[in-house]
């Protein structure tokens, strides 16, 4: 198999961020050679300084221009859209607030939350976070989960999620195995949390359950070291915990996608060579490379894919688990709707706005 060859066979498993609000050399470089099957969105890539109607138009020209430089008529287009501070768009898209204050309304917000996203031409949300807010001092998770137990936090996601799911909009629960017990932020630094596969079973695997029962599409690993169940790597490398506690004793066989390789909980380990390899052996299908935390550039891009290559040749990756982990890729994609940017009408963005201020006012149980 030729270089190009890898490099395309890798984008299968990409989800790749862009570098702004149009497409720069390397980006039209990285979309023709890697050819991934998706991309992820930030602020950056989002006019937020113009009018509705223009920043509507230049990012409908962007998604546009993706396509065509991966030559896809099929993708997955990805967002970070919780509400709180993780919000993405300018206005007037919907500032609905934390999930942690949604409760009963949350699938109402989802429903209006989906809307919107497919004005946008979105198809993927990265939510709901099925994380559970037990550490009062967690410095990422916190107002992000929908509750503070892990009743609380399983019944909120699933009716999130459900709200997404009956709109046409793709979600994602994350971070397994649970990122809310922490007191770091994997962002900057890698979390450990000594929790035994019991203390899982116990609490933060419950709202997963509960989403897996109802289908849930994907699941995202968290980039966190769980000593007392794998001692050497983190839950996106780890066998034990993607294959042994998510595939086989949950039952998920939905894709598993990696949070952020860009962020330095991570990054550093995937400049080895063979990680790649280690993450799909241990369950991870669909790979997020962000180019939004530590760099822009693409040599990290270019040197996974190296890595991804260079241990298919070399038989540390098995062809049959790499068509595995495309085959639900594929499976998933062929059922994923393509939208079509458009601009929505006053009138539902003042149902929605309305909606968001209802939300906030919200006893939290």
């Amino acid at each position: 198999m030729s270089v190009a060859q890898h490099l395309q066979k890798f984008g299968n498993h990409l989800i790749l961020g862009i570098s702004g609000t149009q497409l720069s050399d390397e980006d039209k470089r990285a979309l023709s050679e890697l050819q991934p099957v998706g991309v992820i969105f930030f602020a950056k890539n989002f006019l937020d300084d113009a009018t509705y109607e223009i920043w509507l138009q230049t990012f409908r020209e962007l998604i546009d221009q993706i396509r065509e430089y991966a030559e896809r008529d099929s993708m997955f287009f990805s967002l970070d859209h919780e509400g709180g501070r993780v919000v993405r768009t300018p206005v007037p898209i919907t500032r609905f607030p934390y999930a942690l204050s949604l409760q009963s309304r949350s699938r109402q917000v989802a429903q209006a939350t989906a809307v919107e996203l497919q004005s946008l031409g979105i198809n993927l949300s990265w939510a709901p976070v099925a994380d559970i807010y037990s550490h009062p001092e967690n410095p990422v998770i916190g107002s992000r989960a929908f509750g503070t137990t892990a009743e609380t936090a399983a019944k909120w996601a699933r009716e999130y999620y459900l709200g997404l799911q009956e709109s046409g909009i793709l979600a994602c629960a994350k971070h397994f195995p649970g990122h809310g017990d922490t007191s770091q932020d994997s962002h900057l630094e890698l979390p450990i949390l000594h929790l035994t596969k019991e203390d899982l079973r116990d609490r933060e695997l419950i709202p997963f359950n509960a989403l897996i029962a109802e289908q849930i599409p994907l699941i995202m690993t968290a980039h966190i070291l769980f000593p007392k169940i794998d001692p050497d790597v983190p839950a996106t490398l780890s066998r034990t915990i993607l294959t042994n506690i998510l595939r086989e004793e949950l039952g998920f066989s939905g894709v598993v996608v990696s949070d952020d390789l860009d962020m330095k909980a991570i990054a550093e380990r995937f400049t080895t060579k063979g990680t790649v390899a280690q993450a799909i052996n241990a369950g991870c299908d669909l790979f997020i490379i962000s180019r939004n935390i530590n760099s822009s550039s693409l040599e990290r891009t270019y040197q996974i894919a190296q890595d991804f290559g260079d241990s298919l040749a070399n038989g540390s990756l098995n062809d049959s688990v790499v068509a595995a982990a495309q085959q639900r890729i594929e499976k998933l994609l062929a059922v994923t709707p393509q939208y079509i940017v458009r601009t929505l009408d006053q009138e539902t963005l003042t149902q929605h706005a309305e909606l968001a201020i209802a939300s906030s006012y919200q006893e939290i149980g």
